[in-house]
């Protein structure tokens, strides 16, 4: 029996909580080190790349795209590290399929625009290879629904690699919400707000992914090729899990606290409109697209233990850079947005803010003490290293995945209920609930203390 076999059939006899037999290790090969592939190496997926090929753990053996330019940009990591030289598939659409079935994988990281995140991770679940997939876990309901169900019927271990909750105040004050600073949690307030006008539209030339003209589609680069898509077609929360993970996490949701219903409600759409015709003026072809997306889109939902959580998504107007963390308890509330934080009782005057970096630095979590300085440099202030060792060490030791597939499932089928809570008028959806009740029992796994 090979390791992809040892864990799958661990993880199937557990039920998705992977437990390897007394005496087993984590990578058995003769090297010690887990063989993964990748696919997607634009530039999210080189940034990812970056962490992988600096670790001794790891062999990256093969990478999968449909671009030349982007496969050779993975490259020169590989030879400014000293590493070898990874098989390249590439040329059809279908490449990644040949990938999982012929490059004897440990697991495979999925860096690939969002439709494709649903069909990729379900090939690999069931080729046995282990998923490190970014955000979203997909597009529809049925996506989700279809992702969950091949987890379950493989046992293969599925990640969703959300950085944010390994952001260093985020773990901070989930630290302090675990000692009671707080109190009770009552309500949480994140979101995705983030300028990306020039993200979304492009000239449309190779290695120039921001701004220099408005094309997007097949006349686009990078992420305008496929990402503005999304905003001419859907109208919803399309980027749920920046702001929903670590609120999800704050709340203990899905280990004995679930998410039960949602209302959105999407304002006007003017901000790509607007930018495409003060770049590209009037007359562009891009200037008469109806994009769906409301500019700023608002989502409460409700918690089966009584808390409220308000989720923002703002993509496309000008605004400073910001996830708006509120975490509200009994005692207090901490705000990223001013950076500040009020405790009764313990702060130096009643009903004024204080600033929070020393209460930050007060509960600093033990994974930030032991491992900031391997986190220098990496991407996001250091999140990406947190994310990717946090999937590489839970592989190796054939433990569960710190993020799970039922938090994967959970944060971004926020996306399709959205879209149709807007649709039917802003009417209250049920939130499904992906654990089919085991919710009630399961126990906090992610950065324990």
């Amino acid at each position: 029996m090979n390791r992809r076999e040892l864990i799958a059939t661990a993880t199937a006899v557990t039920g998705g909580a992977l437990t390897l037999p007394t005496g087993a290790t984590g990578a058995t090969r003769a090297s010690g080190r887990l063989r993964l592939g990748m696919i997607g190496v634009g530039m999210r997926g080189r940034v990812l790349l970056r962490e992988l090929v600096r670790r001794d753990d790891v062999e990256v053996v093969g990478l999968c795209d449909i671009e030349a330019f982007t496969l050779n940009e993975a490259l020169t990591q590989f030879t400014e590290a000293g590493r070898p030289t990874p098989r390249l598939y590439t040329g059809s659409n279908e490449a990644w399929r040949e990938m999982l079935a012929t490059a004897d994988l440990d697991g495979v990281i999925i860096a690939t625009p969002w439709e494709l995140h649903a069909p990729m991770a379900i090939g690999a679940m069931r080729a046995r290879v282990a998923v490190a997939c970014e955000v979203v876990a997909g597009i529809t309901m049925d996506d989700h629904w279809r992702v969950l169900r091949t987890q379950q019927e493989t046992g293969t271990p599925y990640m969703l690699l959300e950085n944010v909750c390994f952001r260093r105040d985020v773990m901070a004050v989930l630290n302090m919400v675990r000692q009671g600073v707080f109190g009770e949690m009552i309500h949480l307030e994140g979101g995705y707000q983030h300028d990306l006008r020039e993200v979304k539209f492009n000239a449309g030339i190779p290695g120039e992914a921001y701004g220099g003209g408005v094309e997007f589609g097949r006349s686009g680069w990078s992420e305008a090729r496929w990402r503005t898509q999304h905003s001419v077609d859907r109208n919803g929360d399309l980027y749920p899990s920046h702001g929903i993970g670590p609120c999800a996490m704050w709340a203990n949701i899905n280990r004995g606290n679930r998410f039960t219903h949602l209302t959105s409600y999407a304002s006007k759409a003017r901000g790509l409109h607007n930018h495409v015709v003060a770049k590209g003026g009037p007359d562009h072809p891009n200037a008469r697209v109806d994009f769906r997306l409301g500019d700023v889109v608002q989502t409460m939902i409700g918690c089966e233990n009584g808390e409220t959580v308000l989720l923002s998504h703002d993509t496309n107007l000008p605004r400073p850079y910001s996830l708006g963390f509120r975490v509200q308890g009994e005692k207090g509330l901490w705000m990223d947005v001013n950076k500040s934080i009020y405790v009764e009782g313990q702060s130096p005057r009643a009903h004024r803010w204080e600033e929070a970096q020393a209460w930050l630095d007060r509960y600093d979590h033990p994974l930030w003490k032991a491992h900031a300085a391997e986190a220098e440099g990496a991407g996001h202030g250091g999140m990406d290293f947190f994310v990717i060792h946090a999937f590489i060490e839970a592989l190796k030791a054939g433990a569960p995945m710190p993020i799970d597939i039922y938090d994967a499932v959970t944060w971004s089928a926020i996306t399709p209920l959205s879209e149709a809570s807007i649709a039917a008028g802003n009417r209250t959806v049920d939130f499904p609930d992906f654990t089919e009740g085991s919710w009630r029992d399961r126990t906090s796994i992610f950065a324990p203390v």
